[in-house]
């Protein structure tokens, strides 16, 4: 097994929702033991079975806008004009140094922002459903949801669609197995990087190139 240093890397995944973004992404983090989940901040209150540090980082909105103005996020948004979330800077930065893979489920504005803040560290992917109807049926199959927050949900799926072009990498997830694997090719690859070797140089060196 190889033991070149290498720089980790942000994931950025992001689709529409009912695109069946959550799920690859857990079957990809089952497999992949240097990948962990980005864990963000947020000043909404904890849910039933979350827990502090795991799930998010929660904290009040005095704290959370205190890391904004220290630069403690790599991205922040305010959702709804109600909760705000971030990713904090500090835990990522670590993360790349110690070469371990960070996944980020944000969306293309969070993926805007962390480009920005982290030039050269980020792939992005973006998550299509095979159709609008089919995208339409399984949010229709969630529980809970009326015929107007599937109207929209719909809406913002078009917006954000609109936003594909901004991303390195396209999925289309028509057959869930072929999907992840898709998406562990994009992994496996961006870790390849030369730009990601480190310890290349080295290598190379004791090779005799």
């Amino acid at each position: 097994m190889s033991t070149i240093a290498r720089r980790g890397l942000c994931l950025v995944l992001a689709a529409p929702s009912g695109a069946g973004k959550t799920s690859i992404t857990r079957a990809l983090l089952e497999t992949e033991p240097a990948l962990s989940l980005s864990v963000s901040v947020t000043t909404r209150p904890p849910r039933a079975g979350e827990i502090d540090g795991v799930h998010y980082h929660f904290r009040d909105q005095a704290a959370f806008e205190a890391l904004v103005d220290a630069g403690g996020f790599l991205e922040w948004a305010r959702v709804l004009g109600r909760h705000s979330y971030g990713t904090p800077r500090a835990d990522v930065e670590a993360a790349l140094a110690a070469g371990r893979d960070v996944a980020f489920d944000i969306d293309w504005q969070g993926h805007r922002q962390l480009r920005a803040a982290l030039p050269g560290d980020v792939v992005g992917l973006f998550i299509l459903p095979p159709s609008l109807a089919v995208l339409e049926s399984r949010l229709r199959g969630r529980a809970g949801d009326d015929a107007t927050e599937i109207a929209r949900r719909m809406n913002l799926a078009r917006e954000e669609i609109g936003h594909w072009s901004e991303f390195d990498h396209i999925l289309v997830n028509d057959a869930f197995a072929d999907a992840v694997a898709e998406l562990r090719a994009v992994l496996h690859a961006a870790r390849c990087a030369t730009a990601r070797q480190t310890g290349m140089a080295g290598f190379v060196a004791e090779l005799g190139g």
